[in-house]
Order: C-alpha cells, then sequence, then structure tokens
C-alpha cells in the first residue's frame, strides 16, 4: 500500500518562503511521475508543479520562478521550494504520483498573510 505524508506548511508573510516535503512510502517511488497540486477553500485542485521520473520538470504559469519542484530518490522524497509566497498561493497543498491516481495524502496548508 502506497502512503504519500506531505509536510513543512504554516504560515507565513507575502514574500515569504516554505519548502514543502513529501515523502512516499510502499511503492516504487523511482518509477513515479510525481506532483505537487494545491486547493484553495471554494476552488477545483490544480497541479502546481510535478517531475517525471526522469527528472524533467513542468510548473503552472502562476508560480513559474517562484516555486522549484525537486525529488530525491534515494530517500523516497519529493520536494517544493516556494519563494516569495503571494496571498493567492494560500492553499492545501498535496503531493500525488501518476501511476496511482486513487492515492492521495492529507496534504499540508500553506497560508500566506500578513
Amino acid at each position: 500500500q502506497v502512503q504519500l505524508v506531505e509536510s513543512g506548511g504554516g504560515l507565513v508573510q507575502p514574500g515569504g518562503s516554505l519548502r514543502l516535503s513529501c515523502a512516499a512510502s510502499g511503492g516504487m517511488f523511482n518509477f513515479y511521475d510525481m506532483g505537487w497540486y494545491r486547493q484553495a477553500p471554494g476552488k477545483q485542485r490544480e497541479l502546481v508543479a510535478a517531475i517525471t521520473s526522469t527528472f524533467r520538470v513542468n510548473y503552472a504559469d502562476s508560480v513559474k520562478g517562484r516555486f522549484t519542484i525537486s525529488r530525491d530518490n534515494a530517500k523516497n522524497t519529493v520536494y517544493l521550494q516556494m519563494n516569495n509566497l503571494q496571498p493567492e498561493d494560500t492553499a492545501v497543498y498535496y503531493c500525488h504520483a501518476d501511476q496511482i491516481p486513487k492515492v492521495w495524502g492529507r496534504g499540508t496548508q500553506v497560508t500566506v498573510s500578513s
């Protein structure tokens, strides 16, 4: 049974930074294409950033130049470095593996507010 556990969220002022982590267990992490998604209150879940098993990356236009996705296969972990955070980045952030579509973690709350 694959499990995904997100961490690293919190309250930050506009312009601040956070680093999210997602630890995977129980599966073949090296072969997964991973993504970070977010869901704000009243909005649909959206893809923020993705990294394939071959380390190709892709970003939503709204976060390009501010967020960086990375992975450490030795630690079965994917990261999301978020810089210059803005109030519109406030959401619950989830990681997800394309190859196991039904599995989602509980997410980690990111709140950007002064």
